[in-house]
């Protein structure tokens, strides 16, 4: 079956399902089956892995950032990286009750009514989080300085830093590394569990392409910036996991984000593009994105085969990480 046909349809992916609906008005078609294919998977609540448990407090862990740290409390709790990861795990194990602080980026709907820390240009504000009293902070190497580390833990909070890198190999291990630090390591072995099953239920149940279909993530803001991922833009490995060749890193691309000439994105011939939905948004939807110089020219671009994600969704390589392999095999390749 090749990526080659006449059929549209707009698709929306539920990620808690992993089901496929499509418009009532419009049939159901597939990318696999070719013509313009726009797919929008939107974020849902990661679902906790049972009753909220109560933490074997204190714990000490060795942080990514080399040192230890002991949690004697976890009552309230922040949570902030680039993926909204961290959120989406405590969540998921069971802990979303003791979340008082999150991230622009840990966006499901179940933490809305949870503050935001980040300051008005999207930077953390220092003094957002200590109004929030926290307990325990939880953050990555790339998301709090350690200049903002110092301050916190200055004003006694206890700050633990996890491993930025957003892969499907990392996937548990950072799951496991979340509850250890809140003193919930049997939870979070049943998530780790349950979420590596998911994962390998979702990989198994995605057909067989030959060939297989050529994938590029593209980073869109605005129509001045357009970058394309390569290796290690955690990308790569979720489109290897839904069968897909990454187009970036069969391009040559060598880093995990390149700014990408009109040449550059003709050559690479992707038969999918993959974005974030804020992305498209800035770029005027589909209709804008195949503005973009050299995208129309793509098998892609020109039959408008586009699967956007909720941008906390497409990186975040957390607890929903099953559900999101099902959620965007079925928008590339058509509900089973």
């Amino acid at each position: 079956m090749t990526l080659r046909g006449v059929l549209t349809t707009t698709v929306a992916a539920v990620l808690l399902t992993g089901t496929v609906a499509c418009t009532a008005s419009e049939p159901a078609s597939t990318a696999t089956s070719g013509g313009p294919v726009t797919a929008r998977i939107a974020e849902l609540d990661p679902v906790p892995i049972g009753e909220p448990p109560t933490p074997a407090l204190p714990a000490t862990v060795r942080s990514f950032d080399g040192s230890e740290v002991t949690v004697t409390d976890a009552s309230r709790i922040i949570a902030v990286d680039r993926y909204g990861t961290l959120a989406q795990t405590v969540y998921a194990l069971g802990l979303g009750a003791n979340l008082v602080g999150r991230s622009t980026s840990a966006s499901f709907p179940a933490v809305a009514d949870v503050p935001n820390v980040a300051a008005g240009n999207g930077s953390l504000s220092v003094e957002a989080v200590l109004a929030l009293r926290p307990s325990v902070f939880l953050t990555d190497t790339t998301s709090a300085a350690p200049a903002v580390r110092e301050q916190l833990r200055a004003a006694g909070v206890n700050v633990v830093y996890f491993d930025p890198d957003r892969t499907m190999a990392g996937v548990v291990p950072q799951i496991q590394a979340v509850a250890d630090a809140l003193g919930v390591s049997d939870a979070g072995a049943r998530l780790g569990q349950r979420t590596s099953d998911e994962i390998a239920i979702a990989t198994a149940a995605i057909p067989v392409q030959n060939p297989r279909p050529k994938i590029a993530f593209l980073y869109l803001r605005s129509t001045a910036i357009t970058m394309i991922a390569g290796p290690g833009s955690g990308a790569d490995s979720l489109i290897t996991a839904i069968g897909g060749i990454d187009a970036g890193t069969a391009a040559g691309v060598s880093e995990p984000f390149t700014a990408i000439t009109s040449e550059a994105m003709i050559a690479a011939a992707p038969d999918v593009l993959l974005v974030m939905s804020d992305g498209l948004t800035s770029v005027g939807g589909v209709d804008g994105l195949v503005q973009v110089p050299g995208i129309a020219q793509t098998p892609a671009g020109r039959d408008r085969r586009v699967v956007d994600m909720a941008d906390a969704v497409l990186l975040s390589f957390g607890p929903n990480t099953g559900r999101v392999i099902s959620a965007l095999a079925d928008a590339v390749y058509g509900s089973a």
